[in-house]
C-alpha cells in the first residue's frame, strides 16, 4: 500500500507536469520533442540502472550532453539541425543498448516505479510543483514569442532566454518522465493530454487547466493498472491517455 501511495504521488505529480508544459508544447508545435529527448536520456537510463543512481538524474545528465553536442555540431558543421538530431539519436541509443543489461531492458523502455521511497516523491512532486510554477509565469511570454516574435520584441521581451528557461523546463519534465513511462513513450505523455485538452477547450486558460487535469488523470489511472495488473507502468499510462484522448473527441467542441 506503502508503495502504491508513492507511485501515484509520483504520478499525478509528473502527470499535471507534463500535461501542462505540453500545452504549450502543442501550441508551438514542438509536442514531438519530446520523443528525440527521450531517447537521449536512455544512455543515462541505462548507467543509472547499472550504477544503481536515480535514473532522472542520468536522464537529465544526457539530454544536456546531447543537446550540448548537437548545438556544438551545428554551430561547427553548418549542416540541417533534423540531421544532426538524427546522428546524436541514434548514437545515443546504440551507446544504450550496448551497456544496458538485458534484464532491465523494460525498465529503461517502459518505465518502473516499484521501487520508491518518500524521499523521491517528495522531491519529485516540490520539482513538478515548481515546473508548474514556471510554466504558468512562461505562458503568457511563449504565446505572444508563437504569435508575434517583433510584437515580443517591441515588448523587450528576451526572447533567447524564455526559449532557453523554457527548454530547461521541456528537459527536466523529459527526465522525470522517463522515471514512469520509459525512454521510448515520452512524446506522448506530454502531447495527449494537450490533444485531450485541445478537444474540450476555446479559452487559453480552461485549456492548459485541462492538460493539466488529463495528465494528472492519465497518470494516476495508468499507476493503478500498474499494480492490478503487473504490467508495465509506462504503456498503462500512455493507454489511460489514448482512452481519455477518444472519450474527448465525444464531446469536442
Amino acid at each position: 500500500m506503502t508503495q502504491l501511495i508513492y507511485a501515484i504521488i509520483i504520478g499525478i505529480s509528473v502527470g499535471a507536469m507534463s500535461g501542462y508544459l505540453g500545452s504549450i508544447m502543442l501550441t508551438k508545435r514542438m509536442a514531438l520533442v519530446g520523443g528525440p529527448l527521450g531517447h537521449l536520456a536512455l544512455p543515462g537510463i541505462s548507467f543509472a540502472l547499472l550504477y544503481n543512481f536515480d535514473v532522472s538524474l542520468g536522464a537529465l545528465l544526457f539530454i544536456s550532453f546531447g543537446t550540448t553536442i548537437i548545438w556544438l555540431l551545428e554551430k561547427y558543421t553548418k549542416l540541417p539541425v533534423d540531421a544532426l538530431s538524427a546522428l546524436v539519436f541514434a548514437s545515443t541509443m546504440a551507446v544504450s543498448f550496448l551497456f544496458l543489461d538485458r534484464s532491465k531492458t523494460v525498465k529503461a523502455l517502459f518505465g518502473d516505479i516499484s521501487k520508491l521511497n518518500v524521499k523521491t516523491a517528495v522531491i519529485i512532486a516540490v520539482v513538478s510543483v515548481a515546473i508548474i510554477c514556471a510554466t504558468k509565469f512562461l505562458i503568457p511570454k511563449m504565446v505572444l514569442i508563437s504569435i508575434s516574435p517583433s510584437l515580443a520584441q517591441t515588448k523587450k521581451i528576451n526572447t533567447n532566454l524564455y526559449q532557453f528557461i523554457f527548454m530547461f523546463c521541456v528537459a527536466i519534465t523529459i527526465s522525470l518522465g522517463v522515471r514512469i513511462v520509459g525512454g521510448l513513450m515520452t512524446a506522448a505523455l506530454v502531447a495527449v493530454p494537450a490533444c485531450t485538452a485541445r478537444n474540450l477547450c476555446r479559452t487559453l486558460r480552461s485549456y492548459t487547466i485541462t492538460s493539466l487535469i488529463a495528465g494528472l488523470l492519465s497518470c494516476a489511472a495508468g499507476v493503478v493498472a500498474f499494480f492490478v495488473t503487473g504490467l508495465p507502468v509506462g504503456p498503462m499510462i500512455i493507454i489511460s491517455s489514448t482512452i481519455l484522448f477518444l472519450v474527448s473527441l465525444v464531446f469536442k467542441r
